[in-house]
């Protein structure tokens, strides 16, 4: 485990669970009490910045059982997002189907609001729309206001969008606008990805909801294109950074791939740091022993914390000084040149150090 992780888990406001102790180094513990004495600043730094909702961890609860919708209610680090999946986890016979779809409702139905995460962080993954089940799905999902985002899986064309837009207006029920999750699993869906990421709904955001979010399943992608998967993830780094780039250039959130070695934290930790690494917002779980590590890894660092408050702290003394660019100082002695797109990353570390709750260094 990287030292900036260690740092990560610090840095969060929930006790870490033992799987994550585990993969503390026994070197690092006089660092943490160094780190321990830092005197923090709690003031804005950015007063002027809106902080960004984190949708770090989206753990799967599958809908064919009762016993993991009550547990999901009661886990001792939740996740950002709930997805309730009616998909992959529920057996693909009509029967088990309808039987999923209707011990959801009744888990909705019967669950006090005040129990249930807010809209914005209760999801539902839908059957693809080019199955006999997607209508029943989401007909009967819209009908539940605690429900804010569909994740759909297959999502292979703007044609899919615009299919699942219109279900979303001919419900004709009055509510914020539904996020949408669109989930890339193939070569077509890769191929057509400027499409996918510039689609609006017709009846706009309100009426037909609003694409929130690319989400890579990446072992539907391998099966669809003969990848063969390695632990390296090296084969996927292409089509990961193609997501993220159409993503990123419409303003829309980034969910990496599920990590399926999920007995494995420390393969965890590597993976997740991989694909913050790339530009991902959050990633996908499917086990609750993920969600801490997840969590705790798509946040900034603490050294990523520090050092984007100097470079925002020395930079208003050098546009005192009318200068536009500044040497910071390095470990080792040397420095590196520090002007506007630094400015802007620095910035973005604040704010989301801010959202995640971490606190601030006092810079002086």
């Amino acid at each position: 485990m990287q030292f900036p992780t260690v740092l990560r888990t610090l840095c969060t406001s929930s006790k870490p669970k033992a799987s994550t102790r585990s993969l503390v180094p026994g070197s690092a513990k006089r660092d943490i009490k160094l780190l321990q004495n830092i005197r923090f600043n709690t003031t804005r730094l950015l007063s002027t910045s809106i902080e960004p909702a984190l949708r770090r961890s989206y753990l799967y609860v599958p809908a064919s059982s009762d016993h993991m919708f009550e547990k999901s209610l009661s886990l001792d680090t939740p996740p950002d997002v709930f997805i309730y999946d009616l998909e992959d986890s529920v057996p693909p016979s009509p029967f088990d189907k309808k039987a999923a779809r209707r011990r959801l409702h009744q888990f909705l139905h019967r669950t006090p609001e005040e129990k249930l995460p807010p809209p914005d962080r209760v999801a539902v993954r839908l059957n693809d729309v080019n199955t006999p089940f997607f209508e029943d799905d989401i007909s009967e999902i819209l009908k539940h206001p605690s429900v804010g985002i569909l994740v759909l899986p297959k999502i292979h064309s703007v044609r899919d969008l615009h299919h699942v837009s219109r279900a979303v207006r001919s419900s004709n029920l009055s509510r914020t606008p539904l996020r949408i999750v669109a989930s890339i699993e193939s070569a077509r869906a890769v191929f057509g990805l400027g499409g996918i990421v510039s689609w609006k709904s017709e009846f706009g955001a309100e009426q037909g909801g609003e694409l929130a979010a690319l989400l890579f399943a990446a072992e539907d992608y391998c099966a669809d294109t003969s990848v063969v998967r390695t632990t390296s993830r090296q084969e996927l780094l292409f089509v990961r950074s193609q997501i993220v780039i159409a993503a990123k250039a419409f303003g829309l959130e980034a969910i990496d791939m599920v990590c399926v070695n999920y007995k494995d934290p420390a393969y965890l930790v590597e993976e997740c740091e991989d694909g913050r690494r790339l530009g991902f917002t959050g990633k996908q779980a499917i086990h609750p022993n993920q969600v801490e590590i997840v969590n705790s890894t798509f946040v900034p660092s603490f050294k990523e914390i520090l050092r984007a408050a100097n470079i925002l702290h020395q930079m208003d003394a050098v546009h005192s000084s009318q200068k536009g660019a500044f040497g910071l100082a390095m470990e080792g002695g040397s420095k590196e040149m520090i002007d506007a797109p630094m400015v802007k990353q620095a910035e973005n570390t604040i704010r989301l150090a801010r959202a995640a709750g971490l606190k601030i260094p006092h810079v002086e």
